[in-house]
Parts: C-alpha cells; structure tokens; sequence
C-alpha cells in the first residue's frame, strides 16, 4: 500500500521541498510525497535546489505550489500531514483540514537566513540534515502503526522531537 504524505509550510520554497523531494528519493513505492505552502512563493529557493543536487536528489519536477492542489475534490486522498514551520520562531504554521494523520516537525526556515551565500549554504544542510535525521526514522516506523492512527500520530509526533546533530533541539 502507497502512503501519501504531504509536507506543509508557509512559503513551499526550502523546508517542505527538502522533505518532499527526500522522501521521494527515499521512499520507493511506499510513499508519495507532496508540499504545499499556505501563501506560496511561486518559487523553489534556489539554494534548496543545489542542497539536493549537492545530494543526488531528483529536483525536476518541484514546484512551489499551494495547498489548495490538495484541498479540492479531485485532490489526491492525503494519509498524513506534516507541518513544518517554526513555531519556535513565532512563525505561523498553516492549518490545514482533512481526514489524515497531523503532526509537527519545526525547524528553522534556511531561507530566512541572511549573510553570504556561505551562510545560507550552511542553514541549507542543517535544514536538509534534521530533515533527512527525520525521515530515516519515518521510514523505519513498523507497517502496523499504519494500521493504527493514534500509535502513527504517537510515533510521527515523537519524530518531531529528533534533534540536530550539535545537540540543539529543534
């Protein structure tokens, strides 16, 4: 059975694209990845882009797009959503309705970080790092908890808490 994921943010330019494209990356025919953003950019941030070159990740394709392509009738059935903003910085995160399994995995947006293009290169694969932290633990979560909607929201929730590699907790 094909689980369609759904990563969330405002923008749908850095985080939930990392996620998206990872997981598509990743996930075999167990998954399908989406993002959407609740006020788009209308473009993927272009340091995004080479943080998954840079990885061997598959960039065509992505797109920033808003959550509206997932909320109509012809919308695809969506299994969980996962939001991605960071609620930490007082940055709103979308709410988005449906019959799916919600969860939260903030972090910090890359995109928002300003400096040289060495700077945002770094908050790019931190970004990318804890996003990818995030899925290998996703990916290993048993079949049954699929079957299982408050033990998946148990298991994704604490997936959320996954920290950073220098310790920080996002």
């Amino acid at each position: 059975m094909t689980h369609r994921v759904l990563f969330l943010c405002t923008g749908n330019s850095a985080r939930s694209v990392l996620a998206e494209a990872t997981l598509r990356a990743w996930g075999g025919g167990r998954f399908e990845a989406f993002s959407a953003g609740s006020q788009p950019t209308g473009r993927i941030n272009p340091f995004a882009l080479e943080q998954l070159a840079a990885e061997g990740i598959q960039t065509s394709g992505l797109r920033s797009k808003s959550w509206d392509e997932f909320s109509g009738d012809d919308a695809p059935p969506i299994d969980v959503v996962v939001t991605v903003c960071d609620s930490a910085a007082a940055e709103t995160c979308p709410v988005f309705f449906g019959d799916f399994v919600r969860t939260h995995w903030g972090l910090p947006d890359p995109a928002a970080v300003e400096g040289s293009d060495e700077d945002k290169r770094v908050a790019f694969a931190e970004a990318h790092a804890l996003i990818r932290k995030r899925l290998m633990a996703f990916l290993t979560l048993a079949p049954d908890k699929w079957n299982d909607r408050e033990a998946l929201k148990q298991a994704l929730d604490r997936i959320g808490f996954i920290e950073s590699e220098d310790g920080e907790h996002v």
